[in-house]
């Protein structure tokens, strides 16, 4: 069995997944893809804040669900791991 866990809410600060951002494409289409289907720039209040705007539930679980998905998804296409 393999397993990968993600943090939840609580866990969120401004910049986090920063470093993933500036050196992956990827993670850069990521972003944008979900700015656009939020409809408001979700990556930007991720990446610069406010902490009072990120701390809001309405942001926190979108952004959190976001930089999982970029590890994941960075974990599939680069280490050749697989989860089936």
């Amino acid at each position: 069995m393999k397993t990968l866990m993600f943090p939840g809410q609580g866990s969120q600060s401004v910049g986090m997944g920063s470093e993933l951002y500036n050196n992956f494409d990827l993670v850069k289409k990521i972003f944008k893809e979900a700015d656009q289907k939020l409809n408001y720039p979700i990556s930007k209040i991720i990446l610069d804040g406010p902490d009072n705007e990120l701390k809001l539930t309405k942001n926190t679980q979108p952004a959190i669900m976001i930089i999982s998905y970029s590890i994941y998804n960075l974990i599939i296409n680069n280490l050749c791991f697989s989860l089936s």
